[in-house]
């Protein structure tokens, strides 16, 4: 797997007949190992470890419908009131952080209604303050820590 813009974590990687399998610590089972879901463990490390986030406020691909189509997301952080805080879309190294990209978790945040939305293909960060009332995104240096006080 590609070496990523992101903190190293001790991760633990099986063999499974012709697939490689990583332990994932929130749904608790060894998942395939594809190159998308390198980049959601790492950032699911980075969200826990050195951002603060409890265990229990991320959820991974949340079912959202929207315009009657089903959808998931790659990983909602709730906060303390079960409210979507933040939305985090994952792609592979190799694909590049486009517009379309932008778009799909936008679409994706007018149902879910975030406060933050962050992109990253584990060598390109981004993230966004949402403002539903002026439908404006302002861009942010770095996800914000876990501050739900």
């Amino acid at each position: 797997m590609d070496a990523l813009n992101l903190p190293p974590f001790d991760y633990k990687v099986t063999k499974s007949g012709a697939n490689y399998l990583i332990y994932d610590i929130l749904r608790r089972k060894n998942v395939v190992l594809t190159p998308e879901e390198w980049v959601r463990q790492h950032f699911v490390h980075y969200l826990i470890n050195a951002l603060g986030y409890p265990k229990s406020l991320i959820s991974i691909e949340r079912g959202t419908s929207y315009n009657k189509l089903q959808k998931r997301t790659d990983l909602c952080i709730y906060n303390l009131e079960g409210k979507p805080h933040l939305l985090l879309e994952c792609k592979a190294a190799h694909i590049p952080i486009t517009q379309e990209v932008v778009k799909q978790v936008s679409t994706y945040n007018q149902t879910l209604q975030a406060k933050y939305v962050a992109i990253s293909n584990g060598l390109q960060h981004y993230c966004w303050q949402v403002d539903f009332e002026t439908r404006a995104y302002q861009p942010l240096a770095e996800v914000p820590k876990y501050n739900f006080e």
